[in-house]
């Protein structure tokens, strides 16, 4: 539960804050280890968007536990040194919380299943497949391995969107100020001359109306819309397994999206299998975090293939997910007897396919934007100096 406590410093000092505990009790317990004297607190409503971790954060925190794990200093001890280091608030907040449960007698496995904002399910099995193997260090290792390599594909998404969103809001905003200021006074002066306007100019005094009067409700009616659509994907899963499905065909992007979904469910299962755990659980695992229902499905009935006789080439041949040259590369794994070294090269395979994929799409979308742009901006030019051009020409000389 979610404690809000006040809270008194060395110097005498009072603050405020909130904090994840057990009881009363407990929240006494941990303000102390930092160094606080408790006075008073109350339970309230936990926000999980409070207690976000970075990514980068998260990856310096493993390389740290990795470093004196691997240095031979027990649990309790390095937790208390990260508690010491970490600068991240809510970061240093997960760490206490998780010395404490160290420190009450549970696994470090079972300390970070508590914190989903920053362990997910995948963490908690590598850690516990660690403690079993006596290779907690090194599962530690691979965690922050994990996390960074999905934080690199994280940035190659946002890479792609970046320059498609700010282009596509410059180009939004000049637009309304065009329809809303401009073309309004332009109107005025077509007016008073009495001429037959062309049918582009036409046009562009009728978006420029109806943008002028029914502006706020277009922007209202696209709110509702995106409200109503968001309540009924929540409500649906046919629903959302239909946008999943439109997502992976939606040209360029989709084959994006899926080579991202596949990159990694392919790091993550290679890391599960090299940690010790059997292809079934990692299967199970890794499907869960593609983003995507409809792959999701996919790598589900490649799992019960498997559970079936199939072997994991087989499998994922028969689902179409993966191209040829990966599943030869996994029936060469199976034959060696080097599945491991397979699943590395299948994850470092969809790694720079991502790479190459990004710089491709980029490439395309820059000046395909740049001739959008080029070609609404014409049309703008060629509807408003039209008619001027006419009006200059009937000038008397």
């Amino acid at each position: 539960m979610r404690y809000r406590y006040r809270a008194m410093q060395t110097d005498g000092q009072t603050v405020r804050g909130e904090q994840e505990a057990a009881d009363l009790v407990e929240l006494e317990q941990r303000l102390g280890e930092q160094g606080l004297e408790f006075i008073n607190g109350e339970a309230v409503r936990p926000r999980p968007w409070q207690r976000r971790v970075p990514r980068r954060e998260l990856v310096h925190l493993c390389f740290q536990l990795e470093q004196l794990l691997a240095a031979g200093v027990p649990i309790l001890d390095s937790l208390a040194e990260l508690r010491d280091t970490t600068s991240h608030a809510a970061l240093r907040e997960i760490v206490v919380a998780m010395r404490a449960d160290v420190t009450g007698g549970r696994t470090l496995s079972e300390a970070a299943a508590h914190h989903p904002a920053a362990f997910d399910p995948v963490c908690v099995s590598l850690l516990r497949a660690g403690e079993h193997a006596g290779t907690l260090s090194e599962s530690v290792r691979e965690i922050g391995r994990m996390v960074e390599h999905d934080d690199e594909l994280a940035v190659h998404a946002r890479r792609v969107a970046l320059y498609p969103a700010i282009v596509g809001s410059i180009l939004l905003v000049a637009l309304v100020v065009a329809l809303t200021h401009v073309v309004p006074e332009l109107e005025k002066l077509f007016r008073t001359t009495g001429q037959t306007l062309p049918l582009q100019t036409r046009a562009l005094l009728w978006l420029s109306h109806a943008v002028t009067a029914w502006g706020w409700a277009i922007v209202l009616a696209i709110a509702g819309a995106a409200v109503g659509l968001k309540i009924a994907l929540g409500r649906s899963p046919e629903l959302r397994l239909r946008r999943d499905r439109l997502a992976l065909r939606l040209p360029l992007v989709g084959e994006l999206r899926r080579k991202l979904a596949l990159a990694r469910f392919a790091a993550l299962l290679a890391t599960l299998y090299a940690a010790g755990i059997n292809v079934i659980d990692a299967l199970k695992s890794s499907a869960e975090i593609t983003g995507n229902l409809a792959l999701r499905d996919g790598l589900r009935d490649a799992t019960q293939r498997i559970e079936q006789g199939q072997t994991l080439s087989q499998a994922f041949g028969a689902i179409e997910l993966f191209p040829p040259l990966v599943t030869r590369m996994l029936r060469v794994g199976e034959q060696t007897g080097a599945l491991d070294r397979a699943l590395g090269n299948v994850s470092s395979y969809y790694c720079r396919d991502v790479r190459e994929a990004t710089a491709r799409l980029q490439a395309a979308m820059e000046p395909a934007l740049t001739v959008t742009m080029g070609a609404l901006l014409l049309w703008i030019a060629t509807a408003v100096l039209g008619p001027i051009y006419d009006i200059l020409t009937h000038l008397p000389v």
